[in-house]
């Protein structure tokens, strides 16, 4: 796919997501995109997918115009974002100028892959663990792969609506309130007495840059993002550890406790562990599942795509639990966490 081709998908995508400012910006880059820049001729040396299934390079030029504004380092681009609105015309003339002013930071920030931590994807985590905990109550001792900040290591400390029925604790510091179709899951109540988190390169959420780089991939025209993003933060404990995903958890298995429910979770991370880690990681779990038992159970709990970017269907929700290597499919989730549509 080319780049061009990669910043109309993405800016479709976004438009469909709620985002109409990025799917503008994104259609300016498609049209205006400069191949004989310095920052083109790097973009230029990425291989393969291009998209958000691969290197995801539209997202990170998108965040790095973002961080320009909460940084206030470009006057024209702040006053062409929210909660500010221009013409097409003067929102592109302001794009184009900071990308050839600011050519040097976008080098830089382009290194590294977007990291959303997206909190609205707790809104399927929650659920899928009061169904792990239905079958297996058990203290919980959670491990998260593409942890990134570890936000979502903290889901027990937020609510959830599905229609009627609210889980979590009274006065949570955030209710997620998901459109939610289907039926509403039974089950326990999930206890974490230990939460850990892995990511090739983890945000400290503690450290200003870090946090800077978090809210840029939270799109501008979505404050209510920032909102929750920020309240989930005011709890966070968990940490997050540096490393290689399948290795850390190879670790962590093999340290796991009598007497708890381990539940491995990710969400949309796994499509971008190369093929091998995915097969050492599936047989790393399912290896550690024919050793469980009712008193040391393994839940695997898993929001990622299943062949579709574009976020038109979402990401599937499956969940596997030992001993008994029961695989439920329990439905599907928007990759925001905007909507469930639950199966049961």
């Amino acid at each position: 796919m080319t780049l061009t081709q990669a910043f109309l998908n993405q800016s479709e995508t976004c438009t469909r997501m709620g985002s109409p400012l990025m799917g503008r910006v994104l259609k300016i880059l498609a049209d205006r995109w400069d191949e004989t820049s310095k920052l083109g001729q790097k973009m230029a040396e990425y291989q393969g997918d291009t998209g958000p299934a691969g290197h995801s390079l539209p997202l990170r030029i998108g965040g790095g115009l973002h961080a320009l504004v909460l940084q206030a380092r470009d006057p024209d681009l702040i006053a062409a974002y929210p909660p500010n609105y221009t013409d097409d015309a003067t929102l592109e003339s302001a794009v184009i100028k900071a990308l050839k002013t600011n050519e040097d930071f976008f080098l830089d920030w382009t290194v590294n892959a977007p990291q959303t931590n997206e909190v609205r994807r707790s809104a399927a985590l929650i659920p899928m663990a009061h169904v792990a905990t239905s079958y297996f109550d058990r203290p919980i001792v959670l491990s998260e792969l593409g942890a990134s900040g570890g936000l979502n290591l903290m889901w027990d400390h937020f609510a959830l609506r599905a229609n009627d029925t609210h889980f979590g604790p009274q006065g949570a510091v955030l209710t997620l309130e998901p459109e939610w179709s289907g039926p509403v899951p039974a089950g326990g109540s999930p206890q974490i007495v230990d939460r850990s988190g892995v990511d090739l390169n983890p945000l400290n959420l503690q450290d200003e840059t870090d946090t800077l780089r978090l809210l840029s991939y939270l799109w501008a025209d979505q404050p209510h993002r920032v909102d929750l993003t920020r309240a989930a933060m005011s709890v966070l404990t968990a940490k997050v550890e540096k490393g290689d995903a399948i290795d850390w958890l190879e670790q962590r298995l093999a340290s796991a406790p009598e007497g708890h429910m381990h539940m491995i979770q990710h969400t949309v991370a796994w499509q971008y562990f190369p093929k091998e880690k995915q097969e050492h990681g599936t047989a790393l779990i399912e290896a550690a599942g024919s050793r469980a038992t009712p008193e040391t159970p393994i839940a695997w709990v898993q929001m990622e795509t299943d062949g579709d970017a574009t976020g038109a269907v979402g990401a599937a929700l499956t969940l596997r639990l030992w001993p008994g290597d029961i695989t439920l499919h329990l439905g599907r989730a928007d990759f925001h966490g905007r909507w469930i549509n639950w199966a049961g």
